[in-house]
Protein backbone atom coordinates (compact mmCIF):
# COMPACT_ATOMS: atom_id res chain seq x y z
CA UNK A 1 0.00 0.00 0.00
CA UNK A 2 1.37 3.37 -0.99
CA UNK A 3 0.21 6.90 -0.51
CA UNK A 4 -0.83 8.46 -3.82
CA UNK A 5 0.75 11.71 -4.96
CA UNK A 6 -1.32 14.89 -5.04
CA UNK A 7 -3.10 15.27 -8.37
CA UNK A 8 -5.91 16.94 -10.28
CA UNK A 9 -7.02 15.05 -13.38
CA UNK A 10 -10.13 15.07 -15.59
CA UNK A 11 -12.28 11.98 -15.95
CA UNK A 12 -13.97 10.70 -19.09
CA UNK A 13 -16.67 13.40 -18.74
CA UNK A 14 -14.20 16.25 -18.23
CA UNK A 15 -14.99 16.47 -14.52
CA UNK A 16 -11.85 17.18 -12.49
CA UNK A 17 -10.93 14.94 -9.59
CA UNK A 18 -8.22 15.63 -7.08
CA UNK A 19 -6.43 13.26 -4.75
CA UNK A 20 -8.25 15.04 -1.91
CA UNK A 21 -11.55 13.64 -3.26
CA UNK A 22 -10.38 10.16 -2.27
CA UNK A 23 -8.88 10.83 1.14
CA UNK A 24 -10.09 8.49 3.84
CA UNK A 25 -11.41 6.11 1.16
CA UNK A 26 -9.87 2.83 0.14
CA UNK A 27 -8.90 3.38 -3.48
CA UNK A 28 -7.55 1.06 -6.13
CA UNK A 29 -5.56 3.09 -8.66
CA UNK A 30 -4.29 1.25 -11.69
CA UNK A 31 -2.23 2.71 -14.48
CA UNK A 32 -2.36 1.49 -18.04
CA UNK A 33 -0.65 2.64 -21.26
CA UNK A 34 -3.52 3.06 -23.75
CA UNK A 35 -7.26 2.65 -24.17
CA UNK A 36 -8.56 -0.24 -26.25
CA UNK A 37 -5.30 -2.17 -26.65
CA UNK A 38 -5.37 -5.93 -26.02
CA UNK A 39 -3.57 -5.99 -22.66
CA UNK A 40 -5.21 -2.86 -21.30
CA UNK A 41 -8.65 -4.05 -22.37
CA UNK A 42 -8.10 -7.41 -20.69
CA UNK A 43 -7.01 -5.70 -17.47
CA UNK A 44 -9.94 -3.26 -17.49
CA UNK A 45 -12.46 -6.04 -18.17
CA UNK A 46 -11.01 -8.17 -15.37
CA UNK A 47 -11.52 -5.28 -12.96
CA UNK A 48 -15.00 -4.67 -14.41
CA UNK A 49 -15.93 -8.30 -13.83
CA UNK A 50 -15.16 -8.10 -10.09
CA UNK A 51 -16.15 -4.45 -9.67
CA UNK A 52 -19.16 -5.34 -7.50
CA UNK A 53 -16.79 -6.89 -4.97
CA UNK A 54 -14.81 -3.64 -4.78
CA UNK A 55 -17.99 -1.61 -4.52
CA UNK A 56 -19.36 -3.85 -1.76
CA UNK A 57 -16.19 -3.24 0.24
CA UNK A 58 -16.40 0.53 -0.35
CA UNK A 59 -13.32 0.59 -2.60
CA UNK A 60 -13.15 3.28 -5.28
CA UNK A 61 -11.55 2.16 -8.57
CA UNK A 62 -9.61 4.60 -10.74
CA UNK A 63 -8.01 3.76 -14.07
CA UNK A 64 -5.34 6.24 -15.19
CA UNK A 65 -3.74 6.60 -18.63
CA UNK A 66 -2.36 9.31 -20.87
CA UNK A 67 -5.39 9.08 -23.18
CA UNK A 68 -7.79 11.99 -23.59
CA UNK A 69 -11.18 12.15 -21.87
CA UNK A 70 -12.78 11.61 -25.30
CA UNK A 71 -10.83 8.38 -25.77
CA UNK A 72 -11.89 7.27 -22.29
CA UNK A 73 -15.56 7.82 -23.17
CA UNK A 74 -15.32 5.40 -26.10
CA UNK A 75 -13.32 2.84 -24.10
CA UNK A 76 -15.68 3.03 -21.12
CA UNK A 77 -18.80 2.68 -23.29
CA UNK A 78 -17.43 -0.09 -25.51
CA UNK A 79 -16.55 -2.33 -22.55
CA UNK A 80 -19.17 -1.06 -20.07
CA UNK A 81 -16.56 -0.07 -17.52
CA UNK A 82 -18.32 1.02 -14.31
CA UNK A 83 -15.36 2.86 -12.77
CA UNK A 84 -13.71 6.25 -13.25
CA UNK A 85 -11.07 6.70 -15.95
CA UNK A 86 -8.72 9.62 -15.40
CA UNK A 87 -6.67 11.34 -18.11
CA UNK A 88 -3.05 12.03 -17.23
CA UNK A 89 -2.05 13.41 -20.63
CA UNK A 90 1.14 15.02 -19.25
CA UNK A 91 2.08 11.82 -17.38
CA UNK A 92 2.46 13.84 -14.21
CA UNK A 93 1.05 11.25 -11.81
Amino acid sequence: MRKAPEFTLPDQSGLNYTSKDFRRKWTLVYFYPKDDTPGCTKEACMIRDVYNDFETEGIVVLGVSKDSPESHVKFKEKYQLPFILLSDMNKSV
